[in-house]
Formats: C-alpha cells, sequence, structure tokens
C-alpha cells in the first residue's frame, strides 16, 4: 500500500514555497483601481515571491502591503505603489496612469495625485516595444469608434480605450504569444467597454447613438424626426439582442463606418467569418426591421 508522504499535496502538486496568498480583492474595489490590481497580483503570482520578501524589498509593511494588495480601506498612494512595481519589475508608466485613473475614479483631489507622484523619483522615458506601438497606432481610430458608441462621452472613451492600450502593454509577451494576437486585444477592448457600458434590458443600451444616426439627421422636420428617433431606438435595441460578434461587426461597419475589408483585422477573425456575421446580422435585423437598412447608420 503507498502511503503519501505529509509533503505531498493533494493535487500532486510539490509543496509550495510562496505562503498563503494574498485575499481576495475587496468587492468596494473601483473597477480601474481593480484593474491594475490584478495586474500586481498577477506579477507578484509569477514572480514566486513571499509576501515577507516583497516586504523586505519595498521596504512597508505586511499589514500595509496585504491591504494595498487586496485594495482594502482607502486608495494607496503613488509612492508605496511603486516601491511594489519597482520589486516586480512591472512597466511603470502603464500601471501610473492606471494608478491615476482608479485615484481620480474615487475622487481624489488633483493635488493628493501630483504630491504622490512627485514624492516619487522621475520615471524616465517612456519605452513601450515597437510592436506594441504600431498596434496601437492601426487599432486607435477603430477602437475609439467603437468605444464612444456605447460609452458616448470623449472622456469615458478616451479613459477605457487608454486603460485597454496600457493592460496590453503590460502583458505584451502573453498577448503576443497567443495565437491571434488582434483577437486578444479585441476580446480586452470589448470586456472593458462593456463593463462601464449603460444597460437596458440586460444588453448594452445604444439608444443615444440612434438618435446620432444620418436617418436621424436628415428628418424633414420635428414629427418626422420624432418618428424616425422612435424607429432607430427600435432598431438599435434589435442589434444590442444580436449574439455579440454579430453585434460588434454590424457597429463597427454600419455605425462607426468601418471599412468592411478593414473589420477582420480589427476583431481579430477571419474575413470569411466576419462577412457571414454581416450576412447573419442583416438578415436577423431586416425581418424585425425591413424598413430600415445598415447603410443609412453611418
Amino acid at each position: 500500500m503507498n502511503i503519501p508522504r505529509i509533503s505531498d499535496q493533494p493535487d500532486g502538486e510539490p509543496p509550495s514555497r510562496k505562503g498563503r496568498p494574498p485575499g481576495p480583492i475587496c468587492d468596494t474595489v473601483g473597477v480601474t483601481h481593480r484593474t491594475w490590481l490584478e495586474q500586481v497580483r498577477r506579477r507578484l503570482a509569477a514572480s514566486g515571491l513571499t509576501l515577507d520578501e516583497l516586504v523586505s524589498r519595498s521596504g512597508y509593511s505586511k499589514t500595509r502591503l496585504s491591504e494595498l494588495l487586496r485594495g482594502k480601506g482607502y486608495n494607496p498612494g503613488w509612492a508605496m505603489t511603486y516601491s511594489v512595481v519597482k520589486v516586480l519589475d512591472i512597466p511603470p508608466w502603464p500601471l501610473r496612469r492606471l494608478w491615476t485613473a482608479a485615484a481620480r475614479e474615487a475622487a481624489k483631489k488633483d493635488t493628493w495625485i501630483e504630491d504622490g507622484i512627485h514624492a516619487v523619483q522621475p520615471l524616465g522615458p517612456e519605452e513601450p516595444p515597437i510592436a506594441h506601438l504600431a498596434f496601437k497606432q492601426v487599432m486607435g481610430r477603430p477602437y475609439t469608434a467603437y468605444a464612444q458608441a456605447f460609452l458616448q462621452t470623449e472622456a469615458r472613451t478616451r479613459r477605457v480605450v487608454a486603460e485597454t492600450f496600457d493592460i496590453l502593454w503590460l502583458n505584451w509577451n502573453e498577448a503576443t504569444s497567443s495565437s491571434n494576437t488582434p483577437r486578444h486585444a479585441w476580446n480586452l477592448l470589448r470586456a472593458k467597454v462593456m463593463a462601464r457600458a449603460d444597460t437596458h434590458d440586460g444588453h448594452p443600451d445604444l439608444r443615444t447613438a440612434a438618435l446620432r444616426t444620418t436617418a436621424v439627421a436628415e428628418a424633414a422636420g420635428p414629427d418626422d424626426c420624432l418618428a424616425r428617433a422612435a424607429r432607430m431606438v427600435a432598431f438599435f435595441e434589435a442589434v444590442c439582442r444580436l449574439p455579440d460578434d454579430q453585434m460588434d461587426v454590424t457597429v463597427l461597419r454600419f455605425l462607426c463606418g468601418i471599412d468592411e475589408g478593414a473589420v477582420p483585422d480589427i476583431v481579430g477573425l477571419p474575413p470569411a467569418i466576419t462577412h457571414s456575421l454581416t450576412r447573419h446580422a442583416r438578415g436577423a435585423l431586416h425581418g424585425l426591421h425591413p424598413g430600415i437598412r445598415p447603410d443609412t447608420l453611418e
């Protein structure tokens, strides 16, 4: 009979020297605060450092670092955050932007943010991977157009798109080692947009975007405008009930005005699949709203 050794773990893995992992992120943490916390916690887990080792290298107490890693009780200052970033060799520029956005999300004053940043040595030149910079230049416009369709305001749109590119930078090796980097990036952008988009009956809400369409803008008068707006709102509610990929290609193609040939590279799907998605979406929408042509939405 084989008697397991005391050091064996139930799952068959060798004993770990990491000690207890940090507790879960608190439910009260804001969306952007959670975003950068998740990046830090991932790096800590990958580093193999124990919390005691992080304490000794960062210069902060275990209690304070435990609170930082959980987002417990307060929004941590940049000095302590940067001490962890430096130990874990995380690119500081994108992390600091995420930290700044989270601080603003938590209603911290600009003076508090600036004083925290100035208390730390300058970060030096910002040097993202060349491939990441090129990807950002290509995808900046379509990502922004898609995000604005759901988020409406330029400020919200800029924050989400910038956050997406910063997270991509922090995880660029993972993104480029995936079998489909554009799809990896698109899924990230989409998740960030949908986390902040307004909803209606459990679906993303595009009703405000419907009022900016060409069909409404070209109305002959107030009565015609109201009638067209009502039809467009109903139509866009139907768009938001399409399967995710059908909705995405419809929004990109006909609301954002993206060229049909560019859509596959943006969403990371083969041209034949995006063409099929567009065709099925057209069919579904025509069945519900036969009087509205998608090419009148731009």
